[in-house]
């Protein structure tokens, strides 16, 4: 489920409230495991762009 999420956000990157409806939908999706993972990852992919909305969701599972 992790690598289908990330295809949807590659895709949807260009777009902000679209990326992040679809981090929503995903985190909801993944087990806790799979969420550190997909956290890292985020933050890797995306921080130079959407650290706002990386924050807003992540700081939350912290």
């Amino acid at each position: 489920m992790i690598e289908y999420v990330k295809t949807i956000l590659l895709k949807v990157s260009f777009d902000k409230k679209l990326f992040e409806k679809e981090l929503r939908k995903g985190l909801n999706m993944l087990t806790p495991h799979e969420v550190q993972d997909f956290k890292t990852w985020c933050y890797k992919t995306f921080s130079k762009i959407y650290l706002g909305v990386l924050n807003k969701y992540f700081v939350k599972l912290a």
